[in-house]
């Protein structure tokens, strides 16, 4: 049982997992073992005895992910897979101030794919502990971290951002789309290769 799901072309830096097993295990030997099964793409990097009543999912109290933006008039070869090219001037003030306005417990339907299935459904109040701007090599990294994610509110969010900091949505129109709930009056959710599952935090 995984801690949740990332949608193709997303990376995870840190994702948990646990099984239920009666008898005991040689921990270094199975990881060993499973990253011998696993494709190269994958690698068991821990694993440790837990607590009975622990759950991969549900003991979670809150997720890491970054964003990773490439703002270079051309993106690099190499970084094609990580980051997601963005090339128009971006306002920096703008940018920070719709972040603002985002952190908080609020209903995310309006950044959920699927806002009438699932956790959107059920539970579509998360609390968005943070959302920092960085400045990286390349570009900027936008850092998220919340108690729960919504299916794809982390990429939609990001785009939002982008349509404030690029003058195609004013602060006042995204916070009017936060409260309406309504995904089909947001913008196109950003590709996945920029994100990545940094941390699961319990």
């Amino acid at each position: 049982t995984g801690a949740g799901r990332t949608d193709a072309g997303v990376h995870a830096l840190d994702q948990k997992a646990h099984f239920t097993f009666t008898a005991g295990l040689n921990q270094k030997k199975l990881c060993c073992s499973l990253n011998g099964l696993l494709p190269v793409d994958i690698r068991v990097l821990h694993s440790e005895e837990k607590e009975k009543k622990f759950h991969a999912r549900y003991s979670c109290r809150s997720k890491i992910y970054h964003y990773h933006i490439n703002t270079t008039p051309f993106l690099l070869p190499f970084l094609r897979l990580y980051r997601y090219h963005y090339s128009p001037k971006l306002n920096p003030i703008l940018l920070q101030a719709a972040a603002k306005t985002l952190v908080g417990s609020h209903d995310f339907r309006a950044f959920a794919n699927e806002n009438d299935r699932g956790s959107a459904a059920r539970k579509p109040v998360k609390n968005l502990k943070r959302l920092d701007i960085l400045a990286e090599e390349y570009g900027l990294r936008l850092e998220f971290e919340a108690d729960g994610f919504l299916y794809k509110m982390v990429r939609n969010l990001a785009g939002s951002l982008l349509a404030v900091a690029g003058g195609k949505m004013t602060l006042e129109e995204l916070t009017a789309l936060l409260k309406s709930g309504d995904r089909k009056k947001a913008g196109p959710a950003l590709p996945p290769q920029g994100l990545f599952l940094v941390k699961v935090n319990y």
